[in-house]
């Protein structure tokens, strides 16, 4: 049975106290994660079919990321208890060296997407994928580790969910 912690730091970037980084992120990590996969199909079957499928979904992998970073960038520089945190930092520094990989990754197949997707487009492919597991647990452990985006528990929100513990009978009154 899961236990209820008594924490929370709602995001200054939410919709109806739903966290918007939360819910973008989930894009560029596909579409990133999807390069590097189209990147291994390319390699194995030299079908220029995937490579141009990874410049693509390279570049929505980036222009995902901007979006959501946004809304992670307004609740690190707004909220005093994310930039105390170093998991914070380096989530956002790890995730700012993915963007910056991705974005050399298109230049490296601007001119002939099939050409770009060998040696050191692959290599970054699976940098970027790496890294983007490791600040993936990272921004888990802000959300669920440290309450970051979610509802404070005092909050009325919070509080209309509460059940109190069912009682128990205690035993000796039973006879």
């Amino acid at each position: 049975m899961g236990r209820f912690h008594r924490h929370g730091v709602e995001s200054t970037a939410a919709i109806a106290g739903h966290p918007l980084h939360h819910m973008l992120v989930v894009f560029p990590i596909a579409f990133l994660i999807g390069a590097f996969a189209t990147d291994l199909a390319f390699w194995g079957t030299k079908n220029p079919f995937w490579a141009q499928a990874s410049y693509w979904l390279l570049i929505a992998g980036i222009l995902t990321a901007l979006v959501a970073a946004l809304p992670g960038f307004l609740d690190f520089f707004t909220i005093d208890k994310v930039r105390d945190l170093w998991i914070a930092w380096t989530h956002m520094i790890g995730n700012l060296i993915v963007v910056v990989l991705a974005i050399v990754n298109v230049w490296l197949r601007w001119t002939d997407a099939a050409e770009g997707a060998q040696g050191w487009g692959l290599t970054l492919s699976f940098l970027s994928t790496a890294l983007l597991f490791f600040n993936g647990w990272l921004g888990g452990e802000l959300a669920y580790r440290y309450g970051i985006g979610a509802i404070p528990d005092d909050s009325p929100e919070v509080e209309q969910f509460h059940t109190p513990e069912p009682h128990r009978a205690d035993r000796s009154t039973l006879g």
